[in-house]
């Protein structure tokens, strides 16, 4: 017997491209299971799947920094209950960049594969979810598929240090759609102005800047989970004067088109993941 699950529940990570370096993200995920049924003539209760699902993807993936253990490309170490790590990448041909990370262990998924895709992430999870689900399920399969965004996207990391949750992790991030209005006309030439602006982007608070030179920005806080530390490459950062929770990304934003264009009236509609965001007019 076949038993499926659609849209079961998304995932708001980042991890680490070999070429594009550090990324955020957002996965819808589904579930379909095989198996015999048993007394109550199920496969397995749907709120055991959900509940077992949801909990443990909401733990292990979601808000963290996921990390391809078996790539060249990584140095790594552990120490306590922190990770550190080193991160060279870059397209070929070009200069190699570096960025450097140490969080607590929690704030890092450490999956076994060489690179990061919706398939190898997936094939990681079943492995470690397979042995939750009783012996009578014989096929457990997860897929990860994208939101479909028809206008402009783009995909940041950032860290919010005064969270109380897992959101106050320094290396977490969000696939999102943009929304601008000029003079109540959408505006897509200032939608895909601001997915230029942040494609591949890690969005930093000025506050937690520790160091900078020529080419890396450092970045390092203290939250309740811990002490995280990113170093990252100046090209790959947007500093901001604020912290950067989505409602004041889209007030950035409002007030960055209105210093731009002082004569049009501004709304910005920012996402932050899939269904849930900030609007703002200026």
């Amino acid at each position: 017997m076949h038993l499926f699950v659609d849209n079961l529940t998304n995932v708001d990570f980042s991890f680490l491209d070999p070429q594009r370096g550090l990324l955020g993200e957002t996965w819808l995920a589904n579930v379909e299971l095989d198996g015999a049924l048993d007394e109550q003539g199920m496969v397995c209760d749907f709120g055991v799947v959900k509940k077992t699902l949801r909990h443990w993807l909401d733990d292990e993936l979601d808000h963290r920094l996921a990390v391809p253990v078996r790539s060249p490309n990584l140095v790594i170490s552990e120490d306590a209950d922190y990770i550190s790590l080193s991160w060279s990448y870059g397209l070929p041909g070009e200069r190699a960049e570096t960025l450097t990370c140490r969080a607590p262990r929690q704030a890092i998924a450490l999956v076994d594969t060489d690179l990061i895709t919706p398939e190898s992430t997936a094939q990681w999870c079943i492995s470690q979810l397979m042995p939750q689900f009783p012996s009578s399920l014989q096929r457990l399969n997860l897929s990860f598929g994208l939101e479909t965004i028809e206008g402009s996207a783009y995909q940041y990391s950032h860290g919010l240090k005064k969270h109380a949750g897992n959101c106050q992790r320094i290396a977490h991030g969000h696939r999102s759609r943009i929304e601008i209005w000029e003079n109540g006309q959408r505006s897509e030439a200032m939608e895909a102005d601001w997915a230029e602006r942040w494609r591949d982007i890690y969005i930093g608070s000025e506050a937690d800047v520790v160091g900078s030179d020529d080419r890396h920005l450092g970045f390092a806080y203290r939250a309740e989970q811990g002490d995280f530390d990113l170093n990252m490459p100046r090209g790959n950062c947007y500093l901001i004067d604020s912290d950067t929770t989505v409602e004041l990304l889209a007030m950035h934003i409002a007030q960055t088109l209105k210093a731009e264009h002082p004569n049009s009236d501004i709304d910005v509609r920012a996402y932050e993941g899939i269904g849930k965001g900030a609007q703002i007019k200026a």
